[in-house]
């Protein structure tokens, strides 16, 4: 039995895939909670009409919020952003996972007539488990880049929030089940379905494709609602019986795409279920993967940066992108053990290389300072991101010039004394 515990709960293996989970996490919070901040007058502040939940709050702490004046709501309400960000990012992910949670139970007490629902309730849940782990920021995070460490990616981790995280979801498909064949679901004695077809108003069926062949397909209807309730409830053992587990996964993606296009259901069927189903691919298969893409790079060339090997700054950026680059496509170069620079490109002197990073890609292209950043960004999933603001009206201009300043001023960024005059430069 204690071989069975360690094995299912502290068995440590890779965190990559609990540090991909925070990303989509952090996202359908903030599709919950920031749109509520437009309109703080009718949802939050002494103006709003509100809907307090005593079945989730004591009396106790239902009245103490409720004396809130609106001056600490706004402070709420910048204090939510800022955590939602650095969660996002994955800056101190725990400590901003966890004001980020307790921000969401202060407006969720505050007023839950938006956001009283019971998927509400489970991302609640989601968030009690993230903020009781401080890994999830191992790798897709700004913590990952912080301490340095290329490798960060296969860090061994104790799996014990990720099972939880895949029992979670596992028990919500199969007591969704169980409700629709309680006493107040009819699914086995009714016909939802079909009943959506035609009844209900409009904003709760969507107008989809074959929508009018289902409304003329009442035993068609009953027959897609008792297949759907048995998946559900054989959804759990078909997530975590080895064999069954890819299916079960490609399943759940289908069930909430279907979902999100012909009914109006809450983001979190959306932006958390369907990643949270990736939680039960094994992570040290994802790394298995990676590796393998790495070894096939090695012998192929690769994209060359050429950097400043005597600034610290650079090989401090350079390190990060180190860790960016998971895959590996990536050869630095320091330009100062290069006899001639001109041999990997023409254009490129030791003058020109001092200047600002260079990126030669294998078909013998040049790209130089912003230019050469946006060019990996297509190369760095951790940058993707990124891509859209690369490429937003403007930064054809704006980035090269703010390159160019940080290039020129690159050894004031060091903490040696010595550089803050340039005079490792010299």
């Amino acid at each position: 039995m204690r071989n069975c515990w360690n094995r299912l709960f502290l068995e440590e293996r890779p965190s990559i895939g609990l540090a991909f989970f925070r990303i989509f996490v952090a996202v359908t919070v903030g599709f919950h909670v920031l749109p509520l901040f437009f309109r703080l007058d009718e949802n939050y502040l002494h103006t709003s009409f509100k809907t307090l939940n005593y079945n989730f709050f004591t009396p106790e702490v239902i009245t103490l919020v409720q004396k809130s004046p609106d001056w600490l709501v706004w402070v709420f309400a910048g204090l939510f952003c800022l955590s939602w960000f650095c969660f996002l990012i994955g800056l101190a992910s725990q400590l901003s996972c966890v004001l980020m949670t307790a921000t969401c139970y202060y407006f969720y007490a505050l007023n839950s007539f938006y956001v009283g629902t019971l998927s509400w309730d489970i991302l609640l849940v989601t968030l009690f488990l993230m903020c009781s782990t401080p890994y999830h920021g191992d790798y897709f995070s700004m913590d990952c880049l912080r301490r340095g460490d290329v490798f960060a990616y296969r860090r061994q981790r104790p799996f014990f929030i990720q099972r939880l995280l895949q029992l979670q979801i596992g028990f919500t498909y199969f007591y969704t089940a169980l409700y629709k064949i309680s006493a107040e679901g009819n699914w086995i004695s009714g016909n939802p379905i079909y009943y959506l077809m035609h009844y209900p108003p409009a904003g709760v069926t969507k107008y989809f494709l074959l929508r009018d062949f289902l409304a003329q397909q009442p035993q068609l209807c009953y027959g897609l609602g008792i297949v759907i309730l048995a998946c559900e409830i054989f959804f759990v053992f078909l997530l975590f019986y080895p064999p069954t587990r890819i299916t079960a996964i490609y399943l759940g993606f289908i069930f909430h795409v279907t979902l999100i296009l012909t009914l109006d259901v809450p983001a979190i069927f959306f932006f958390l279920f369907p990643p949270q189903l990736l939680l039960f691919i094994d992570p040290k298969g994802v790394i298995a993967w990676v590796e393998k893409k790495r070894l096939y790079n090695q012998p192929t060339q690769r994209s060359r940066i050429i950097y400043d090997g005597h600034c610290g700054f650079c090989r401090q950026s350079l390190n990060q992108l180190k860790i960016m680059d998971i895959f590996d496509i990536f050869q630095p170069v320091d330009f100062h053990r290069l006899n001639d620079p001109t041999l990997l490109h023409a254009q490129l002197t030791k003058k020109t290389a001092a200047s600002q990073l260079h990126l030669v890609e294998p078909d013998g292209k040049l790209f130089g300072g912003f230019e050469a950043f946006r060019r990996m960004c297509f190369s760095l999933p951790m940058c993707y991101p990124l891509i859209p603001v690369m490429y937003f009206p403007g930064m054809g201009v704006i980035g090269p010039w703010a390159y160019r300043w940080v290039a020129q001023n690159r050894y004031l960024f060091h903490a040696n004394t010595t550089c803050r005059n340039n005079a490792c430069f010299r």
